[in-house]
């Protein structure tokens, strides 16, 4: 579908409002990196089963941007039992994006997943969570601080190395950058086909794509939305994001084994957050 500027479809997570009213939401953070960074238009998709379909939403955008958000997929979704760990669910949600995940690697359409996003892209291909990195030996606190300004908790907190010449590092000019980090839950098991293309200091996967896909699959355990006009590491995601999404607008495919760009100078550490 020909337009001036490619529709991306921003999944949202349900919030109760005023403890009365239901919502569909999205950080405003999200669209704005759409919008000004990936020059697409944003629009927020409710994640209920019962407002839409998956047929619908390939149909009406180009793209889709799996957003982070506090409930978790649930263990079911993977074959586990839920237990307190695993915190609390939205099903609508995974009504929605695990099978809109599958679809668009099938289609070649374009997505980008950022934290429960990137878990979203590992269960849906077949993989595994741990519900809470920080019990685990030798892993660090990947949790939000609990208090402070924006800028405190979107800060740096550690590095993310990624495979020498591999996909990530060809986009970023980089084998390493600084990210944020505000996520409990994790990659446990890989999906048959997802490749972890990028690993935190302490081991915990942090960027992926799905092998052998037609289109565009990156998804980060990161948070890029914060400040993605300013920030090296995050302008690159999304200009990626955006040219893949143009072209299929177009009707033409830009797989991940392609957005790797050559003018992204350096070998020092990006920020991902200033």
């Amino acid at each position: 579908m020909s337009r001036n500027k490619p529709i991306i479809g921003i999944i949202s997570n349900l919030h109760q409002i005023n403890h009365r009213y239901m919502v569909h939401g999205s950080g405003l953070m999200n669209a704005q990196a759409v919008l000004a960074v990936a020059g697409c238009v944003p629009l927020i998709i409710p994640t209920d089963p019962s407002t839409t379909t998956v047929a619908d939403l390939l149909d009406a955008c180009d793209g889709f941007l799996l957003t982070g958000g506090q409930p978790n997929i649930h263990p079911e979704e993977y074959g586990e039992a839920a237990t307190p760990a695993h915190g609390v669910f939205d099903r609508g949600r995974d009504a929605i994006t695990l099978p809109l995940i599958r679809a668009c690697v099938d289609r070649g359409q374009p997505f980008l997943g950022i934290c429960r996003g990137f878990q979203e892209v590992n269960v849906a291909m077949g993989g595994t969570l741990h519900p809470e990195i920080r019990d685990l030996p030798g892993r660090m606190n990947h949790r939000m601080p609990p208090d402070g300004t924006l800028e405190e908790v979107f800060a740096l907190r550690h590095t993310v190395q990624f495979t020498k010449g591999g996909v990530f590092a060809r986009l970023m000019g980089a084998d390493e950058v600084m990210t944020n980090t505000l996520h409990g839950q994790g990659i446990k098991d890989a999906g048959p086909r997802i490749v972890i293309d990028g690993h935190a200091p302490d081991g915990t996967p942090e960027a992926i794509f799905v092998a052998g896909a037609a289109g565009f699959t990156l998804a980060v355990q990161w948070h890029p939305e914060f400040n993605a006009e300013n920030d090296g590491v995050s302008r690159q995601l999304f200009v990626a994001f955006g040219d893949a999404a143009r072209a299929w607008a177009r009707g033409d495919i830009i797989g991940g084994e392609v957005v790797a760009r050559a003018d992204v100078g350096g070998q020092e550490p990006l920020s991902c957050a200033g």
